[in-house]
């Protein structure tokens, strides 16, 4: 009904991660970092001395409708950095009003933090920020669309929980 409706925030998915249960709100931590792909567990991965929850880092989980841990339903994947980019310049304003405003109805559904010491959701109703399969190569960073005051496409940890919107392909 609003941007800030609890009942539309969704899960929140540390960035190439399959559904596991993992991405539930309140599933439980975990301080071990994987060594795979698939960690065979659904606790969401917090560390001291990581920002990310693989060790090492593979940037091909969520390449298409085909990539290794693709969340999405069969058919559909996550957009790119640019599809997210060009989504956001069709809306009335680049901020979380234009956001709910939109075709897509992007609630502020906040993020899970990955901080050892106070894993939590932050921010619910405040903002909202949504993956996109696009990977910084260089560093253990992933791009996302973050909206609140303003819009903007910036880098998070992917150990971070944020929300995913899947497109067909």
């Amino acid at each position: 009904t609003n941007s800030s409706d609890e009942k539309s925030y969704g899960d929140l998915y540390q960035w190439g991660r399959l559904v596991d249960g993992h991405q539930t709100r309140n599933s439980p931590n975990t301080s071990i970092l994987s060594t795979t792909d698939q960690p065979g567990n659904g606790n969401f991965i917090i560390s001291k001395s990581s920002i990310d929850w693989r060790s090492p880092k593979n940037g091909n989980l969520w390449q298409g409708v085909n990539g290794v841990n693709n969340p999405c339903p069969v058919g559909f994947r996550l957009p790119t950095i640019e599809e997210w980019d060009l989504e956001r310049l069709t809306w009335s304003s680049s901020n979380y009003s234009g956001a709910f405003n939109s075709p897509l109805k992007l609630p502020n559904a906040g993020y899970r933090s990955f901080d050892y010491y106070n894993p939590s959701v932050v921010s619910p109703g405040n903002g909202g920020a949504y993956w996109s399969s696009t990977e910084d190569f260089n560093k253990v960073d992933s791009y996302i669309l973050y909206f609140g005051s303003d819009a903007n496409k910036s880098y998070s940890n992917r150990a971070v929980g944020h929300s995913v919107r899947c497109i067909k392909d």
